[in-house]
């Protein structure tokens, strides 16, 4: 299938989610993936990564060579450059305590997370275990020794809903992921979008790929759009592709390339 973009060989910024979009079961970017990611800046492109996992655990997935590209971790808690954290969103105390207390009545497991540092009460066989501090650049502490906060994930087992129905009472930005049964939780009016406008990113200036509810956001916002396999945010796409390596990697080369007078 062809791509338009209405000025060829202008440069555009490519915005991509990781996990499920361009890496897949966790594992890191692989040689093919990160080819064309490099081919990409080779043409004169941007390229930003947009994830949900904090920078700590952003970096991981990356190979050197792309890591000192501009990222929003955390679900646009985080802003970092060059593998720097440069910006993060903290919750404020009195949201922080309410759900200190919806954790301590349901009995949650949580992944909090600090600005480096974070505390983990969940299961070590949970998918979410595997991808945490991986290179271990950072300490597991308690949750009162968390001095800012600023993402949570919940694991709200078959309490789901009345969970769901007490946080969503509370000031805060909620995605669900009914897949892994998470709840992931950014402070109030934080996502992907809010965190690529504090990189400069405009509005109908990039072309965002995503695979999930945290997306919808870019792509409410982006020039193009491309979902990544079957979920709801596909409504909001411009293109759907199949939740297959070589099928992220042909669209990003016909878009990369922009010759083709045929439209989405």
């Amino acid at each position: 299938m062809g791509i338009y973009i209405s000025k060829v060989g202008k440069m555009v910024k490519f915005v991509f989610d990781l996990d499920g979009t361009i890496c897949f079961r966790g594992q890191p970017l692989s040689v093919d993936i990160t080819a064309v990611l490099e081919d990409c800046l080779q043409k004169g492109h941007e390229v930003i990564f947009a994830s949900a996992r904090p920078i700590r655990d952003l970096l991981p997935v990356l190979p050197e060579s792309l890591r000192r590209l501009s990222m929003v971790g955390g679900n646009g808690a985080f802003i970092a450059v060059n593998g720097e954290i440069q910006e993060s969103a903290a919750f404020e105390e009195t949201t922080v305590e309410a759900m200190k207390e919806i954790i301590a009545a349901y009995q949650l497991p949580y992944l909090v997370d600090g600005h480096w540092d974070y505390a983990f009460t969940g299961s070590e066989t949970h998918p979410i275990y595997q991808n945490l501090d991986p290179l271990k650049l950072a300490k597991k502490v308690a949750l009162q020794d968390l001095k800012a906060i600023v993402k949570i994930v919940l694991f709200p087992g078959t309490q789901h809903q009345h969970i769901l129905a007490q946080l969503q009472q509370l000031n805060i930005s909620l995605f669900e992921h009914t897949a892994e049964n998470i709840v992931d939780i950014s402070p109030n009016g934080i996502d992907k979008w809010t965190g690529l406008k504090k990189l400069g990113v405009e509005q109908n200036q990039f072309i965002a790929f995503g695979n999930d509810a945290n997306d919808a956001s870019m792509f409410k916002h982006a020039l193009k759009s491309v979902c990544v396999g079957e979920h709801e945010v596909s409504k909001l796409a411009t293109l759907q592709v199949p939740s297959k390596e070589a099928a992220v990697i042909n669209i990003i080369k016909q878009l990369i390339e922009c010759q083709a007078p045929e439209q989405f």
